[in-house]
């Protein structure tokens, strides 16, 4: 008997891309300046709860380069992409309040594709391909 949720072999390879071009973007754009800048982007990193700079640097280095990788891997993709997601909207709601659609409208597309992969789960074009985590996502 055929799954009732079966999904052709194209959404597969669109979850695929949209993983690796997420990623891609967030990593290249965001993340690794982050990394290879990181005393510079101390002194110019937005504080919005009063941590410190380190304590806001961290978290976002974590969301943009560590889950990033696991997204693309197709491992652990709820709470890498929920982690991407908390990381943008502190940007979009507290950092930048003040930024029109326009000016945001990178930030929200990457809340998009984030919050997409996290609604569909990574597809079956993954490491470890199997099926347990079809089903959890309700595609199998």
């Amino acid at each position: 008997m055929k799954p009732l949720f079966s999904q052709p072999p194209r959404i597969d390879a669109g979850l695929f891309f949209l993983r690796l071009t997420g990623c891609l973007l967030l990593l290249y754009v965001h993340g690794l300046p982050k990394v290879f800048h990181f005393s510079e982007e101390l002194t110019r990193i937005e504080d919005p709860f009063g941590l410190g700079p380190y304590m806001s640097l961290l978290p976002a280095i974590f969301a943009e380069v560590i889950c990033p990788l696991f997204i693309l891997a197709g491992v652990f993709t709820l709470p890498a992409c929920l982690s991407v997601i908390g990381v943008l909207l502190v940007a979009m709601v507290f950092v930048h309040p003040d930024w029109s659609m326009v000016e945001g409208q990178f930030g929200w597309l990457l809340l998009i594709i984030f919050t997409t992969l996290a609604i569909t789960g990574p597809g079956r074009w993954r490491l470890g391909g199997g099926t347990r985590r079809e089903v959890r996502y309700g595609a199998g």
